[in-house]
């Protein structure tokens, strides 16, 4: 019985897993973790070791993010490597952060915006108009 619960317990994880969309994962994943860590930086970077924390906490989230991106997103080659630019800003905001390093945390933030903006100009042109295109 012992080692049927976790079996279990890991199929309905996929189970539930598999209900959640991409939209989902945008807002209730991907947007508040990117958002944190740049709303952090732009008021002056993080202050305490709780503050660290929490940018080491969402910038895992984006690591991991990406690489869930990667097999969630269409097979094409412009959404992997949309999806590797957003794991390696999270991997450098995790590295900065271990290390409490601000100046790499703010390097690393503007790397999470590229890799957001490059996305979204190429797969949701409803927020970033493609050239020559409206809102």
């Amino acid at each position: 019985m012992k080692r049927l619960f976790p079996m279990i317990w890991c199929l309905a994880g996929v189970l539930a897993w598999e209900q959640v969309d991409m939209k989902q994962l945008m807002l209730d994943l991907i947007h508040p973790a990117s958002n944190a860590i740049l709303l952090r930086v732009f008021r002056g970077g993080p202050k305490d070791e709780k503050e660290w924390a929490e940018v080491r906490h969402n910038a895992l989230t984006l690591a991991e993010s990406g690489t869930l991106l990667a097999t969630r997103g269409p097979s094409v080659t412009d959404w992997m490597k949309a999806a590797k630019l957003l794991a390696d800003a999270g991997a450098a905001a995790y590295r900065a952060a271990q290390a409490k390093d601000a100046k790499a945390l703010t390097a690393a933030a503007e790397s999470i915006d590229q890799s957001c903006t490059t996305c979204h100009k190429q797969f949701r042109p409803n927020v970033f108009p493609r050239e020559g295109g409206s809102k």
